[in-house]
């Protein structure tokens, strides 16, 4: 092999020096010229965004609100199939449920923290801790599960549309990672309790080695042609026909501030016209580490984003993702090198992406039916805080007019002393 090497060498150097054709100096120029030319337009270009902060986007409260509210919506969902008539538990029912509920600390002391959801009383036996829910929160608890019930289609649509952008023919993803993503589906309790009987006969059990069970969709002939929220997006504009490795270019949102070298704007003109890959065709041929597979990858992350309930999620929950939709391994750089497509936050000690485009443009990406009720459930948390500093105020007026009122009885009888030795 190493004489084949030099042999070839040594062609090409004779081939250059005794052709007299051209100039073997400007040749060999020439050469490698267009062999670096070749690996920039056709490789995968290594370029650095500076990260700028927005305020609208570290203001929205449906984002930075869920983590402390879906601890809530757990404990909410447990006294509700526990008793589903009196809505009310004892705390041992739920006292060693802390991590599995994901409350942030001990559950009794999560419970008293928003009496606008929770209300303690004394048990009807041995005087231990009951907790129910407000009359609020029952009621929307009521129109949550009227949500379900309405656009049950919907919300199986858009598991169904996250299990057909798996890869491999047998489209299936671990019911471990749909549980993960559960929150941000917006999937409700029974579905995953049992997904047969939920999603209608659309999806079903597999098992997938190493004692895995995961959820397939039988055949995606029923579904026809699979698009994407771009690629519908785009016929509705009227300038993308549904054609095959089109140029479809993804719709950008700078945030004040954020300026580009020149040469990033650049690559970022020639990455917006090179073909778009739906997440729901089949990618093996595209070779890694390449511009064309990188729109593959933001193309997928706009998928996803866009069927999530606030369409923004925990980085970090988005890598169990990276083996069962072909995604690489370095996938976290992609939000880093389009900051004008995703925002990074990093409220609440981790960070978090968020799709500009359902913000900024919000005809452009259908709403999750559930987020309006989440909105309202946000709203109803808040309340505790002004029912908490009330009863504060309270505790401290009652015991500051006690003190008040002792202070004015010896005062008075201090005065009434002075009156009576003043007296003739």
């Amino acid at each position: 092999m190493m004489l084949n090497q030099k042999c070839g060498v040594r062609n090409l150097l004779q081939n250059t020096l005794f052709s007299s054709s051209q100039n073997p100096i400007l040749f060999l120029l020439n050469y490698r010229n267009t062999s670096h030319t070749f690996i920039q337009r056709h490789g995968y270009v290594d370029v650095y965004m500076n990260w700028k902060k927005d305020a609208y986007f570290e203001s929205i409260e449906s984002i930075h609100k869920s983590v402390e509210l879906k601890p809530l919506i757990a404990l909410k969902n447990c006294i509700v199939s526990a008793s589903p008539q009196d809505y009310c538990i004892p705390i041992s029912a739920v006292s060693k449920r802390g991590l599995e509920l994901g409350t942030p600390f001990k559950v009794a002391r999560c419970l008293r923290k928003y009496p606008s959801f929770f209300e303690e009383f004394d048990g009807p036996k041995y005087n231990l801790p009951w907790f129910r829910l407000t009359p609020k929160a029952i009621e929307l608890d009521k129109e949550e599960r009227e949500v379900y019930r309405e656009y049950k289609h919907d919300i199986v649509e858009r598991l169904t549309k996250l299990i057909l952008m798996s890869v491999g023919e047998r489209k299936v993803l671990p019911l471990k990672v749909i549980q993960g993503l559960q929150w941000y589906l917006g999937l409700p309790d029974e579905c995953l309790r049992d997904p047969e009987g939920y999603l209608d006969g659309f999806c079903r059990i597999v098992e997938m080695g190493d004692e895995l069970k995961g959820l397939a969709v039988e055949s995606d002939t029923n579904h026809g042609r699979m698009m994407s929220i771009l690629q519908k997006n785009e016929i509705r504009r009227g300038v993308y026909t549904g054609g095959d490795r089109d140029a479809i270019a993804f719709s950008l949102f700078p945030s004040k501030g954020l300026r580009l070298k020149s040469k990033i704007s650049d690559w970022l003109d020639e990455f917006q016209r090179l073909p778009y890959v739906s997440p729901y065709e089949d990618s093996s041929y595209l070779k890694m580490d390449s511009d064309l597979s990188e729109k593959r990858v933001v193309g997928i992350l706009h998928e996803l984003l866009g069927l999530f309930v606030e369409h923004a999620a925990e980085r970090k929950r988005l890598l169990c993702l990276r083996q069962y939709l072909g995604l690489p391994q370095k996938v976290h750089k992609a939000f880093e090198r389009h900051p004008h497509m995703f925002y990074l936050s990093l409220r609440n000690k981790t960070c978090t992406a968020i799709l500009k485009e359902a913000y900024r443009d919000k005809s452009a990406i259908e709403a999750h039916p559930i987020a309006n009720v989440r909105k309202k459930y946000i709203n109803l948390m808040k309340e505790s805080e002004f029912i908490l500093k009330s009863r504060r105020l309270n505790n401290r007026a009652f015991t500051g007019e006690a003190n008040v009122n002792m202070k004015d009885l010896d005062c008075t009888d201090n005065d009434m002393t002075l009156v009576v030795d003043q007296a003739p």
